[in-house]
């Protein structure tokens, strides 16, 4: 268990200093990603380590949503791109 708590905390600081150093609108939306990557690493390790599925059931749903966030936003950054020209953040 706490292999892959160390882990899902590594991910989440790298995706969270990712969002706050990078000024590309693509790499802050991966480093999002990643953050929501780890929340569920640490969700699955938590269910296995108490021997539930509940946490299991609940990122099946995550993941879900997950598909749809990205779809939407990277439609916003394709919006923002034809209109600024750019995918930086100013």
């Amino acid at each position: 268990l706490e292999t892959y708590v160390a882990l899902s905390a590594v991910l989440f600081v790298s995706g969270f200093f990712g969002v706050l150093l990078r000024r590309n609108t693509l790499v802050i939306y991966m480093s999002l990603e990643l953050m929501l990557l780890a929340s569920t690493l640490a969700l699955v390790a938590f269910s296995r380590f108490h021997g539930t599925l509940e946490g299991a059931v609940f990122v099946f749903f995550i993941l879900t949503i997950a598909a749809a966030e990205v779809a939407v936003g990277l439609a916003i950054i394709v919006a923002l791109f034809r209109r600024r020209h750019t995918v930086q953040v100013e």
